[in-house]
């Protein structure tokens, strides 16, 4: 889990990565709203998606029913982050999301927690695409600034800021 020093904010800031997790194995606990919000990004980046929840979002479920992502109707267990790259605590139980990022840990596997972002060991960034270009924002666990900081570098690339040179450079 995340060390004390993390918890407090004394630490350096997050490393900031672009995982490739086309075809690798993710594991969302909780099929609520979080996870539904989440999912557009996951499945656009070909993660293989598991779903670990006895209820599921009405919009997860179409995507389970089509194939998309597999889900597990029952609440979550020890183990069931075998195999996994990366995974989201995104239950309304603090327990259970404090077992998903403790079973993370002990994994080396890295984990958001959706409830707690002090408790896992992995933000999730307000991102977006303008055409090549990923923008993504992580502003001290302030998702209202993070949001606000995406939108206006994306109205700074829509207005051409962020157009590539003619010759290729960049």
């Amino acid at each position: 889990m995340a060390s004390e020093q993390h918890r407090r904010g004394t630490v350096a800031p997050p490393y900031p990565v672009g995982l490739l997790l086309d075809g690798r194995r993710v594991v969302v606990v909780g099929a609520g709203h979080v996870a539904q919000r989440r999912m557009t990004t996951l499945l656009g980046s070909g993660a293989a998606v598991t779903l670990v929840s006895p209820a599921i979002h009405p919009e997860l479920r179409a995507l389970v029913d089509d194939g998309l992502i597999g889900w597990q109707p029952r609440r979550y267990a020890d183990g069931d982050l075998d195999e996994a790259w990366y995974a989201m605590a995104a239950t309304d139980d603090a327990a259970v999301n404090a077992a998903v990022a403790a079973e993370a840990d002990r994994r080396r596997i890295f984990c958001v927690r959706a409830d707690d972002a002090s408790g896992g060991t992995a933000w999730t960034p307000a991102s977006a695409q303008h055409g090549s270009i990923t923008v993504a924002v992580l502003a001290g666990r302030n998702p209202r600034r993070a949001a606000a900081t995406r939108d206006a570098l994306l109205a700074a690339l829509r207005a051409g800021a962020g157009d590539e040179p003619p010759d290729g450079d960049g």
